[in-house]
């Protein structure tokens, strides 16, 4: 495997004595929502895919096994060395984590006729610790194609549906709890309080892990790590960089350097009112026009991997020909926050990649830096917890994410300056009126989407031939899932009113309505 996934993947604990639940990832598309609900808890947590577990931190209190797209039936089947756990650790096995454990003790996991999606009612048929407090019966999500037939030898049935017998059971020798269900999506009414029963009763973790916290720990990691090392850090005006910024600055004052890069891009205005906005928190802040040499690299292409590509070259060549001028720097910091890492890198069990991120791969080689990453680990949410805590200005901290490549992949076309010019526009419009009508802050993340088509309109009893633009807006939590947002319809007729009338080159704005999954939220 290239050295540099395994970078990506093998999460090397950043706090070796913090208490935390380590989580192995057997491929679920529901293993980040595990950890999110973990962190919910104020307890800390990490992901290892199954396959690099890696050096197991003295501060982990328990272990959960994720579920899988594949079946423990398999020869061929993600598999790990049950002994290193059981025994050792409370563990908690969800669905596939379940049934290999199952499997593998005795027990038998067959194909059934009784195959489970969806809202099904669990009933409680012995009392345990890791179904304390919870009605019975209570609803929880089911997942599952292949069912546990028989449970192992010193196995204790804890619960049932009305299509399965084992949904849940315990080893009588271990800590050691089983579940065909998933209680880390929202469907499972109590499956929060299940969750709270393992690790906080059962593993014993102190619900102490906070912004405060993390703030206080990281500062002193980067302390010991950078020592009196000048770093490079790339802002891009969004929260991610910033909270990064603002960490390394805690930790190192004026030995960060950070260069903010005009890729034209950017929403309208948005470089000089950031990069004010940046010198007002005390950042030592070089700012950089590079549109030119971004247009020139995005002229004749529409593929939007081969726009990210190109954006990431030019980005990596004028990054390098700034970080030059800055004697001694040898570390690089990024913003990258956890989902950065999970949709762009792809090993046999994790998450398939969805897209390449800006953030993740490719820049190190050929700068020839050391990385240092302070948000790793955290979820969006977190990022911006963080960000409060250390009185980050609201202008910046509110503000909605924005994707790296910019503007070029809310594009669904070429890039030219006048599409750029128009969107900029309409986008403006439309953010503007959301933050008038209030609506700014109840939106996860809005923007205006260039599509590649025109349509016939009428203004003045003249025909008109002029593109369309598509306005999104989502709410979600971390970004791993998102819904789409039920403005008012006034509003948006509002704001069509007002993008038709003002920008020159639309003559229709339509909404998307479409959720993640199967949606993503940016359009490429």
């Amino acid at each position: 495997m290239p050295s540099y996934l395994l970078k990506i993947f093998i999460f090397v604990a950043v706090y070796p004595m913090q208490e935390q639940i380590l989580i192995l990832d057997f491929g679920s598309q529901y293993t980040q929502l595990i950890a999110r609900r973990v962190r919910e808890l104020n307890v800390y947590c990490e992901i290892h895919p199954y396959n690099h577990i890696g050096e197991i931190s003295e501060g982990v209190k328990g272990v959960i096994l994720s579920g899988s797209p594949a079946s423990v039936r398999d020869p061929e089947c993600p598999k790990i060395d049950l002994e290193q756990f059981i025994g050792k650790y409370p563990v908690l096995g969800v669905c596939y984590g379940a049934q290999y454990i199952a499997q593998n003790l005795g027990g038998k996991v067959a194909a059934s006729d009784h195959r489970e999606y969806g809202r099904s009612m669990l009933h409680i048929k012995n009392e345990s610790r890791l179904l304390k407090g919870l009605s019975s019966p209570t609803q929880m999500w089911m997942s599952h194609a292949d069912t546990i037939m028989d449970l192992p030898n010193n196995a204790e049935l804890l619960a049932g549906t009305d299509s399965i017998s084992n949904a849940a059971f315990r080893l009588k020798d271990s800590e050691t709890y089983c579940i065909q269900f998933h209680p880390e999506v929202t469907h499972s009414t109590e499956g929060l309080k299940m969750l709270q029963n393992f690790v906080v009763d059962i593993c014993g973790c102190k619900q102490d892990w906070n912004p405060d916290n993390f703030i206080h720990e990281t500062v002193e990691q980067l302390k010991k790590q950078i020592g009196d090392d000048r770093v490079i850090l790339g802002l891009s005006g969004g929260v991610d960089s910033s909270v990064a910024a603002a960490l390394l600055h805690k930790a190192i004052g004026k030995n960060l350097y950070c260069i903010f890069i005009d890729n034209g891009l950017l929403r309208q205005n948005e470089f000089q009112e950031v990069l004010e906005a940046y010198k007002q928190m005390d950042l030592n802040v070089i700012g950089v026009d590079a549109s030119q040499q971004f247009y020139d690299a995005l002229l004749g292409l529409y593929d939007p991997e081969l726009k990210r590509k190109a954006i990431g070259r030019v980005f990596v060549e004028v990054f390098d020909q700034e970080s030059h001028k800055i004697d001694g720097a040898q570390w690089l910091a990024q913003g990258t926050i956890y989902p950065d890492v999970i949709e762009s890198v792809s090993v046999k069990g994790p998450s398939a990649t969805i897209k390449s991120h800006h953030n993740v791969g490719g820049l190190p080689e050929k700068m020839k830096m050391k990385i240092v990453e302070p948000l790793r680990s955290l979820f969006k949410d977190e990022v911006r917890r963080v960000g409060a805590a250390l009185n980050i200005p609201k202008n910046i901290l509110g503000r909605h994410p924005f994707p790296g490549p910019g503007l070029a992949i809310r594009i669904i076309d070429d890039i030219t300056v006048e599409k750029v010019r128009i969107l900029q526009q309409a986008d403006a419009i439309y953010i503007e009126t959301l933050r008038e009508t209030g609506w700014y802050d109840k939106i996860w993340q809005a923007g205006a989407i260039f599509l590649p088509v025109k349509s016939v309109g009428v203004m003045g009893d003249e025909r008109t031939y002029e593109y369309v633009i598509a306005l999104r807006a989502v709410s979600s939590l971390d970004g791993m899932t998102a819904d789409w947002v039920h403005i008012p319809y006034e509003i948006l007729a509002d704001i069509s009113n007002k993008i038709i009338n003002r920008v020159k080159g639309i003559n229709r704005v339509v909404y998307d309505i479409s959720s993640k999954p199967p949606a993503t939220i940016e359009w490429e």
